[in-house]
């Protein structure tokens, strides 16, 4: 058994730095762990909002969501409100909990369809807890109560993360690298050249540059699979503003001629952007059209950023693993760029190699990063290609797109016979659902079990779920109160 200490060394502080240095130095008190970050590696950021997986890093960091709140001048998130996406006008929401609660072979969208087909079904938000306390503004931690995620500040999350692995024994350098040494024998890495001349060793590289990808493009030429012809939008303005009203419990992401904007609500501020596409929409119209949009002072001052979605081919190449932008980047609509840092880190943490690399090893964690990619990306794509809109040369593009098989098949199972069948270890599942339906995706059908009910039996079940929801929700205090009494943030 090797019995050496191992060297582990992260590239680039921001989120995803930070969340490896605090979570590898809280789960592995035997390693020695150094992070090395300038302003020329910076923090880029479009949005700041997250989805609820975050609370497994957080339980393992032992960090409670009112402490988290507090900490990240944060807002809770209880999830999104789609505005103009299946038609200019029409709005959906898209909850973080479970609609209503079905059977073991028929989900509660198999009733809630047979209702639809008698004319006695609300639309299926009405069955979501979550889209029924966003809307009336309310928001408490009770035992059954709403799933929540978070927004925040990701300049504060990553600071007080920083305190943490400080604290547990993670060495920081403030330092730009010049070069980076690897193996003549394998080509795996072995050492950073800071511009000072100082040498950072590793057994293990984590490249957290952002989109510079330093170690994993730069140093070791990892492929880039380029997914921008199933998401062309390439353009991103984040823009600050001060807050106007009190912050609501979700975020809205607002549809537009040639893409969308973010409205998310924190504590002290609210954050906006847009998301665009320049084939469609120049970088002035789009900043104009942000600023023409924006309520309250604007705060900061906006800054073009240019992506292209997609993923390194591998995200573990020989001895370095690449977190967050470095690795890939997909547009911050259902807000899973922090999630699929997470990921990361759980694989890596089930396949640490503290025994030295194993490529059996390597290849289940790019397996396992390689389908949450494809699962996310397909998610994405269903909110562009189900659409009613035709009214731009941008939607019309996003209606008639060709379509990765796995989303293809997906939607017309369910829109044929009413199945939905997510991936084992899929992060989104009743989500699906939201979505499709949200879009305008009704299927065909519904599982024979919903006709076993007697229409007024039916009738009775549908009603008792939206009045239970309507009686949890009465007795919740109001968002702006909770964060009043309970988790209002200095800064």
């Amino acid at each position: 058994m090797n019995t050496s200490v191992m060297k582990v060394t992260i590239l680039g502080g921001g989120t995803a730095g930070w969340m490896a240095a605090a979570l590898l130095s809280k789960t592995f008190r035997s390693i020695e762990i150094t992070l090395v970050e300038s302003e020329d590696i910076g923090t880029i950021g479009v949005g700041e909002a997250t989805i609820p997986s975050l609370h497994f890093f957080n339980d393992i960091m032992h960090i409670r969501s009112t402490e988290f709140a507090k900490a990240t001048a944060g807002t809770f998130k209880l999830g999104i409100q789609f505005e103009n996406w299946k038609a200019k006008g029409e709005h959906y929401f898209h909850g973080f909990g479970t609609t209503g609660a079905g059977m073991w072979a028929a989900g509660f969208h198999e009733y809630w369809k047979r209702g639809l087909s008698l004319g006695i079904s609300q639309p299926f938000g009405a069955y979501n807890l979550e889209g029924v306390a966003a809307k009336q503004g309310k928001f408490a931690h009770v035992q059954g109560g709403p799933n929540f995620a978070y927004h925040l500040d990701a300049g504060l999350f990553a600071q007080k993360l920083r305190i943490e692995a400080q604290k547990l024994g993670v060495r920081r350098i403030e330092g730009k690298v010049s070069s980076v040494a690897k193996s003549e024998e394998n080509g795996y890495l072995t050492h950073l050249v800071l511009e000072t001349g100082e040498l950072i060793s590793g057994d293990l590289f984590i490249d957290c540059s952002g989109f510079a990808g330093l170690l994993i493009k730069g140093a070791l030429d990892t492929p880039y699979v380029d997914w921008s012809h199933y998401l062309p939008m390439n353009r991103a303005i984040p823009l600050q503003t001060s807050l106007t009203s009190p912050p609501a419990p979700y975020t809205r992401a607002i549809a537009h001629e040639a893409g969308w904007q973010w409205r998310i609500p924190l504590q002290q501020r609210m954050g906006n952007g847009i998301v665009y596409c320049d084939d469609y929409l120049s970088d002035d119209e789009a900043l104009k059209r942000l600023i023409n949009d924006v309520e309250g002072e604007i705060l900061t001052e906006p800054r073009v950023i240019k992506f292209v979605t997609g993923h390194r081919k591998k995200l573990w190449t020989k001895n370095c693993i690449a977190l967050g932008l470095a690795g890939g980047f997909i547009e911050p609509l259902e807000s899973t760029a922090i999630h699929l840092i997470q990921q990361g880190l759980m694989q890596l943490i089930k396949y640490f190699p503290a025994n030295g690399i194993n490529p059996l090893e390597v290849d289940l964690y790019n397996d396992y990063m390689l389908n949450d990619y494809r699962d996310i990306r397909d998610f994405i794509v269903l909110h562009y290609c189900q659409t009613e809109r035709d009214d731009s040369d941008f939607w019309r593009y996003c209606k008639n797109l060709t379509l990765p098989e796995s989303l293809s098949h997906r939607m017309k199972l369910f829109s044929e016979t009413g199945r939905f069948v997510p991936r084992k270890e899929e992060i989104f599942s009743d989500s699906w659902l939201q979505v499709m339906i949200g879009q305008g995706l009704i299927p065909l059908q519904h599982h024979p079990l919903a006709d076993e009910m007697s229409e007024q039996d039916l009738a009775q079940f549908l009603k008792a779920t939206e009045s239970t929801i309507i009686e949890q929700v009465n007795k919740l205090p109001s968002h702006e109160e909770y964060i009043r009494r309970f988790c209002l943030s200095q800064y």
